[in-house]
């Protein structure tokens, strides 16, 4: 746990305590929440030891139990055009849930929940990891450190070289290449990580094929009557870091691209990573472009019907001290994720806006609630 997350635990803590959760309730829960999930899976031996992107990792039965404890707190989990209907036109609160990147075990675990318990959900696709061709760099830096009893890269800000042999040393190399690499441009991040793979003897083929739908599965998958299909770029790229010419293509290819292949229109895009290093001003305007009606990042808040906010956020869902608090009832607005805009278009593909809410400009804000203790990681 990071001293960030410790902190907000502490504040929480406090604030709980004291009872004015209560008091200020109908100042402080907005009127709505995004849920951002990455990987839903079984605890088992793949999940002990030296795993740092666990964190991006929640069980079948937290999912269950967070869907539970959500309609519990007075949230009516609908799809995101839903959601962002209700911003624009009012209704109940709401709960928006949202799985990135076309994990294979999203198909696996988490459909099977989501199916008993009816709740409609949104999957944010990378056609490069459908297709084996994008970088799972975060998953390179861990396989490789699994690997590696020392880790030397070089970088344009400089080089390091750091023992790996026990898991101490891994994990303290892992949090020290992650973030000098991630406060570097995307390129370099890439070519020092790429080294430490090669180095490894990493074959990201097969670890691609293990953990991410094909085409024919996607397929398949996106005909669930709960899925609503997004876009998640190419190939992964942190936008902000890029010319905006690859940025917008990035944004423009993977909509034509799932488009094609799914043969529905896709209106709902996710910006990888998502924090303000990763997408900005720059970015929003991109999305609603190319033709996105609804895009989201990785901001901390729940989502209020302010018409002036350009954009919404998400809140990732992982394991961790602050999903455990929010199990056992309190729903804490912390690092959401997710950016909303609903523009000229409909807001996805069931419901469309209102006449004076589809103009060029956005609409009020969503934020995603979490639900855990995830990081700021891919």
């Amino acid at each position: 746990m990071t001293m960030k997350t410790q902190m907000i635990d502490a504040g929480f803590a406090a604030f709980r305590l004291s009872g004015l959760h209560r008091a200020l309730a109908p100042l402080t829960r907005g009127h709505g929440v995004i849920l951002t999930f990455h990987r839903v899976r079984p605890t088992g031996p793949q999940v002990t030891g030296f795993a740092p992107n666990r964190l991006l990792e929640i069980t079948p039965e937290f999912l269950e139990e967070a869907i539970l404890v959500t309609r519990r707190l007075g949230f009516e989990i609908v799809t995101l055009a839903e959601g962002c209907r209700r911003l624009a036109q009012g209704g109940p609160r709401f709960a928006v849930l949202t799985f990135d990147d076309g994990y294979r075990d999203t198909r696996e675990f988490a459909l099977p929940v989501l199916e008993r318990r009816e709740a409609p959900f949104t999957v944010f696709f990378v056609p490069g990891f459908i297709e084996r061709t994008a970088r799972l760099w975060w998953i390179e830096l861990e396989e490789a450190l699994r690997r590696l009893d020392e880790a030397a890269i070089e970088t344009d800000g400089g080089g390091l070289r750091l023992p790996t042999r026990t898991l101490a040393e891994k994990n303290a190399a892992f949090a020290r290449i992650y973030w000098a690499l991630r406060a570097r441009p995307e390129q370099e991040l890439l070519d020092g990580v790429g080294a430490l793979a090669q180095r490894a003897g990493l074959d990201m083929s097969a670890i691609s094929r293990a953990l991410f739908l094909d085409w024919e599965e996607a397929i398949a998958f996106s005909r669930s009557p709960l899925v609503t299909t997004g876009a998640h770029t190419m190939t992964h790229r942190m936008l902000a870091k890029w010319p905006a010419e690859m940025a917008r293509a990035e944004m423009a290819q993977s909509k034509a691209a799932l488009e094609a292949r799914f043969g529905r229109q896709v209106d709902a895009f996710a910006y990888p990573v998502g924090d303000p290093t990763s997408a900005g001003p720059r970015e929003f305007e991109m999305a609603g472009a190319v033709g996105f009606s609804c895009a989201v990042t990785t901001r901390p808040g729940m989502v209020f019907p302010e018409p002036a906010a350009r954009f919404g956020q998400r809140t990732l869902a992982g394991r961790g001290s602050l999903g455990d608090a929010a199990l056992r009832g309190s729903v804490r607005p912390v690092e959401p994720r997710a950016k909303v805009e609903c523009r000229s278009e409909p807001c996805g593909p069931e419901v469309r806006p209102p006449r004076q809410a589809r103009s060029s400009t956005a609409l009020p804000q969503l934020g995603k609630l979490r639900l855990v203790g995830a990081g700021g990681q891919p």
